[in-house]
């Protein structure tokens, strides 16, 4: 891929990544709460605002590791993706989770940035995986959930 059209994609993806585009970005979901409502749980959802950005921190962190080492062995899938049904956190633990996010959403645009990087091309230890597919699983699984954030704020008259 020549430079130009990598830099219009790489620029492209990071938009993705970051920008809610057509939709409320992952920041704007978090913004606001306080631990009463990201701990509170709401009938027949199976999960708290919490339990939804510990999920997002623990699949795109599961992504990028991936996409870096071809030694990392991935969480057992569910278990290691979710945290415990009556997880909660208070407020260090969630700003940590939060910090995380940015920061290996980061390492992942580093990555999209390294001239080395070849979007295309297959991951050497995956099963056909490229750099550009993760980087639209990212986006696409961070969207889905920052969706559901917002529903369960609706459902706790929390969301604006």
């Amino acid at each position: 891929m020549d430079n130009p059209t990598k830099q219009g994609l790489v620029a492209e993806l990071i938009s993705l990544l970051t920008q809610g585009n057509a939709h409320a970005t992952f920041e704007d979901a978090c913004a606001g709460l306080t631990p009463e409502i990201w701990n509170q749980h709401v009938p027949e959802v199976p999960y708290t605002i919490w339990q939804l950005v510990e999920h997002i921190r623990i699949a795109q962190w599961d992504i990028l590791e991936f996409s870096l080492s071809e030694k990392y062995e991935s969480p057992e899938w569910p278990a290691g993706y979710w945290p415990v049904k009556d997880a909660t956190a208070d407020e260090k633990q969630w700003q940590a989770t939060l910090d995380h996010i940015h920061a290996d959403r980061q390492r992942f645009i580093d990555l999209l940035h390294d001239a080395k990087t070849d979007l295309l091309a297959p991951i050497p230890h995956g099963t056909g995986q490229t750099i550009l597919r993760e980087a639209m699983l990212i986006a696409d699984h961070n969207a889905y959930h920052t969706g559901e954030i917002i529903l369960v704020r609706r459902l706790l008259k929390a969301w604006k």
